[in-house]
Order: structure tokens, then C-alpha cells, then sequence
């Protein structure tokens, strides 16, 4: 008998059976585990695998490669976020994106912490830029831990380290300013907010262009498929400028 114990996250959860369903969970040590719920889709099991709810996962398998079957008890509920438009967006994006990009059983403790964490922001009322810029923090570390990461540690023609402000589109690597100006290629190059390289705040322009630049290499990677492009367009709606001034929210100044 194989077994794996953990705390988790819920992901996604595909109906099996009569009432059961394959749920598929971040553990916070372990990576992507599958496993069966039995009566998943009855009243009080549905209410413990909500998606981006933290568990107590407990994994039995007899078998090698066989699918196990999962017992869980609720750690912490994030079922209200689903009834504030924005966060249930991300809230989709983020568990849906994790479940694809990610393989079973390689441990992602970063990932699962920072994906713990936002969750958590989300539900104590992170809204707007803030949760946009968090979102696109996000996605940057899912490209690292998937080893598509960017090298946003030095220009990639040998400019200064305090002057990044751009991304090859092609290589992944950071480009200074002054290297890029007067380039034929300049327009080519794709911004990079400060933000992403030393931390803090972010204005809304700044959160819009680190998801277009995040974007970018998702969709190199994973983003060939209607339903996930479906769901980040979602989460990432009413992001620009223009449409988060138009709701209210003042630009936030950078560190």
C-alpha cells in the first residue's frame, strides 16, 4: 500500500463515476497529486474541494501508477471568493493554469507558498493592480519552476544591471535601456516593470504590462488550447489604464 499525507490545495475536479470525481491537488511539499474522491459531487464533500480551498490530503494507493484514492478535511475554505468577479477569475486562471503546466508528483513547495499566499491575499480583499501585479508575480515564478524562466538578472548585451526596462521576446533575457535605444529591434522588445525585478508596488500600467509580458511566454508554453486562453483573458480583464481608472481606482506610485 503506497500512501502520501499532506496539506493541499484544490485545483480542478473531473466527475468519475456516479458521484465521485478525479480531483487534482498542490501539495504544499509533494507537487501535483491526483487522486478519487468518492461522493465529490454530493452537498458536503463539494463544499471541502472548491477550487483554491487548503485541505488535509491523505493518498492510498496498492499500486504503483495506479490512481489513488483521496481522503480530504478542510484547512481553510476560499469559497467566497467565488462571488467577486475578479477573484473568482483569477481564482480559475490560477487553479486551471497550475493543474495543466504542472507534472505529477515533482515537488513545487515555492510555487504552492506563493500560490497559498495569494490565494489568501485574494480573499482578505486584494483587488485591482495589486492583484493583477500579484497574478503576473505568479506566473513569472510558474515559468521558473517549470524551467522556462526569464534571466532577468543581466542585460543581454552587457549594459547595466540598474537599467533594465526591457525583455527579448525570443530569449526570455533582460535589455537595458540605454542598449536598446536607437535599436532597429527596440519596438520589438517587450517592457519590463521594475516592479518584477526589485519588489514593492506597482502602478496599473506597470501590473497590465508585466501580464503582457508573462503572457507572452505562457502562451509559447501552454496557452494553445480555447479554454485556458478563455479563462487568463478573464482574469485579466479590466486591467488596463484606462478601464481600472474608469472604476475608480486610483494609479498607486511606484516604490
Amino acid at each position: 500500500m503506497l500512501t502520501f499525507e499532506d496539506e493541499a490545495l484544490v485545483l480542478t475536479a473531473l466527475p468519475h463515476g456516479e458521484n465521485g470525481a478525479v480531483v487534482r491537488f498542490l501539495s504544499m511539499q509533494g507537487g501535483l497529486r491526483s487522486g478519487f474522491v468518492a461522493g465529490a459531487r454530493g452537498k458536503a464533500k463539494r463544499a471541502v474541494l472548491h477550487p483554491g480551498n487548503r485541505v488535509e490530503l491523505a493518498l492510498k494507493a496498492r499500486a504503483e501508477g495506479q490512481l489513488a484514492s483521496a481522503t480530504v478535511e478542510l484547512v481553510e475554505s476560499r469559497a467566497l471568493l467565488a462571488f467577486e468577479p475578479q477573484p473568482a477569475a483569477i481564482l480559475a486562471w490560477l487553479t486551471a493554469i497550475s493543474a495543466a503546466a504542472l507534472a505529477e508528483e515533482v515537488p513545487h513547495p515555492r510555487l504552492a507558498g506563493a500560490l497559498d499566499a495569494l490565494l489568501s491575499g485574494l480573499a482578505a480583499g486584494l483587488t485591482g493592480s495589486e492583484a493583477t501585479s500579484a497574478l503576473a508575480r505568479y506566473e513569472l515564478l510558474l515559468l521558473e519552476e517549470e524551467g522556462f524562466g526569464l534571466d532577468l538578472s543581466a542585460c543581454a548585451l552587457g549594459g547595466s544591471t540598474d537599467d533594465l526596462a526591457f525583455v527579448s521576446p525570443k530569449s526570455g533575457r533582460a535589455v537595458s535601456r540605454a542598449q536598446a535605444a536607437g535599436q532597429p529591434w527596440e519596438r520589438q522588445l517587450l517592457p519590463l516593470p521594475g516592479f518584477l525585478l526589485h519588489g514593492g508596488g506597482s502602478t496599473v500600467a506597470e501590473a497590465a504590462e508585466a501580464l503582457a509580458l508573462t503572457g507572452h511566454f505562457l502562451a509559447r508554453h501552454w496557452l494553445h488550447g480555447e479554454l485556458l486562453e478563455g479563462l487568463r483573458r478573464r482574469a485579466i480583464a479590466g486591467t488596463s489604464p484606462e478601464q481600472l481608472a474608469a472604476r475608480g481606482e486610483p494609479p498607486k506610485a511606484s516604490p
